[in-house]
């Protein structure tokens, strides 16, 4: 007799809903965002609408719920560098962290993007797209006082900061030939030197 056939399968929900996240990143990234549907993703996973509705009740939910993977991917990424990094390296690791650098985060700045773009007619996903803009600001702050200190520079040296990181993040993963990894990282670098100098003046 096989056994295995009476012993009940053990189904981690919470990792099939990080599968099925991704597996809209890639139609995302593939498609675009306009391609995205509950027939579409489930096909990209390998499984059944039906399958994928016991998941997620509503197309609006799996954007939703795909939009905070995002978020708490680069969140645990920042929670392993505060481990191991202390001070300035820390800050610039973190901002450097939010630039799509590697084949990881460039695929999170691309599916942030389009979902952040769709949020304009989407509720939902305004919600959790203003979560995510505000755990990037508050990365950024805590970044830059890491690098040049809490002197009255810090707010305008943040502002600068935040929207230069935004502004590379864009064009890395939109443009990533003209924008590459060491380019990001360049100008990255030659901004926070800038700003270390007005700290120690």
């Amino acid at each position: 007799m096989c056994y295995n056939n009476l012993v009940p399968r053990i189904v981690d929900h919470a990792l099939r809903r990080r599968e099925l996240a991704e597996a809209l990143w890639r139609v995302v990234r593939r498609d675009g965002v306009h391609e995205v549907s509950v027939r579409t993703v489930a096909e990209e996973a390998g499984t059944s609408p039906g399958a994928l509705r016991h998941y997620f009740a509503s197309q609006d939910e799996l954007l939703g719920f795909a939009l905070r993977a995002v978020v708490d991917r680069a969140a645990a990424r920042f929670a392993g560098l505060s481990a191991t990094l202390t001070g300035a390296p820390l800050g610039v690791r973190v901002l450097e962290d939010l630039l799509p650098l590697d084949a990881e985060r460039t695929e999170e700045v691309q599916v942030y993007l389009a979902l952040v773009a769709r949020s304009a007619a989407d509720p939902a996903l305004r919600r959790v797209r203003d979560e995510a803009e505000a755990l990037v600001a508050a990365a950024v702050d805590e970044a830059v006082r890491l690098v040049v200190g809490d002197g009255p520079e810090l707010p305008a040296a943040s502002r600068s900061t935040y929207h230069l990181v935004d502004g590379l993040a864009l064009h890395g993963a939109t443009w990533p030939e003209r924008y590459p990894p060491a380019h990001l990282r360049e100008v990255l670098h030659a901004h926070l030197a800038v700003l270390a100098r007005g700290a120690e003046r």
